[in-house]
């Protein structure tokens, strides 16, 4: 089956088991960035609950990477994702 890479940033890991990238099918048409996270969350609760806000939009200081591209400049959580894709979540640290 066709696979997307989704590489997760030290900040989450310990919420994937201390996991770098996780591996998701996909269907050959791909899926939507909604789909992939909701995929996520099933698995991991705590990670969906830190990258996406109680709408289920993206929290403001979280920004993902299509391929290089910021998602919030494509279609956001509706973008198409395709097999064989890289998609990178990064998280901002507070702090000062």
């Amino acid at each position: 089956m066709p696979e997307v890479n989704v590489l997760i940033p030290s900040l989450l890991r310990p919420v994937t088991g201390g996991q770098e990238e996780l591996r998701l099918d996909v269907e050959a048409a791909g899926a939507t960035l909604a789909e992939l996270l909701d995929a996520i969350g099933a698995q991991y609760p705590v990670f969906n609950r830190r990258v996406r806000d109680e709408t289920g939009s993206l929290r403001r200081f979280v920004n993902i990477y299509l391929d290089g591209d910021d998602v919030r400049r494509l279609d956001g959580l509706k973008t198409r994702v395709a097999a064989g894709s890289e998609v990178m979540v990064m998280q901002s640290g507070a702090g000062g």
